[in-house]
């Protein structure tokens, strides 16, 4: 196995927090957790919000386990958001979301490793092994291509932005890059068409652009360039949403 540094000494797991939005996933994360893991305490959470509230004195996960596609987030910024959190906390991503796209920002921006949703017992075991031991865990087709800082920036620092949005605000843009004008927007969310613009005047002092044309071009933007398969499209979608 190929192992990827990551610049920590190994770490004795007490503790860990596993976000994932099916309750039946997210347990059967903690079986396999408490296998490996003897006697850590383990904390579950469907969504980042409620993640977010196990963050307090007396829990200070050694590990945190989280899938990417939460409903009260949006592309990356879930996982950017916990970093900021838990800055020196290994963070160990599970996703149905395998594309080379996801998986390289994602270990660029910090991520202690990347499995599949899909994988055995015996592959998660691997994994956090891995991670207790102070090395990232890649799957095995990526170990050969993936190189620290061989992706741009721009993606990260575009999701760091729409990161910072209230989720309020992270829906509305949404349907403004879905071309959605303000009245229907106001129809779709059950809002004030005048509390609507509030909210995208907000938005884009947030994202620090101009109008509503500028903020769905740097959502957009966050695509990486290049011919691409239809994997790689929905990578892109993901990435820029």
């Amino acid at each position: 196995m190929k192992h990827v540094a990551v610049g920590k000494d190994p770490c004795h797991i007490q503790s860990v927090l596993v976000i994932d939005d099916h309750p039946l996933y997210c347990d059967a994360l903690a079986v396999a957790l408490a296998h490996v893991f003897k006697g850590c305490r383990i904390e579950t959470a469907t969504t980042l919000g409620d993640g977010i509230k196990h963050l307090k004195p007396g829990f200070e996960p050694d590990l945190v386990l989280l899938d990417l596609k939460l409903p009260d987030v949006t592309g990356l910024s879930g996982f950017l958001r916990l970093r900021e959190k838990l800055d020196n906390t290994p963070i160990l991503v599970i996703s149905a979301l395998t594309s080379a796209e996801i998986v390289y920002t994602l270990m660029d921006a910090g991520a202690a490793g990347f499995i599949q949703k899909d994988v055995s017992a015996q592959v998660l075991r691997d994994a956090l092994i891995e991670v207790r031991s102070g090395r990232k865990y890649l799957p095995p087709e990526h170990r050969q291509t993936y190189r620290p800082s061989s992706r741009p920036a721009e993606v990260q620092d575009i999701a760091s932005k729409i990161a910072e949005l209230t989720p309020q605000q992270t829906r509305i843009m949404k349907l403004i890059c879905a071309g959605k004008p303000n009245k229907q927007i106001a129809y779709e969310l059950s809002l004030a068409e005048a509390t609507v613009k509030a909210h995208i005047t907000a938005l884009l002092r947030r994202l620090g652009v101009q109008n509503r044309t500028q903020a769905a071009v740097l959502v957009e933007s966050a695509s990486l360039g290049g011919a691409a398969a239809n994997g790689e499209i929905d990578a892109r979608a993901f990435l820029s949403q």
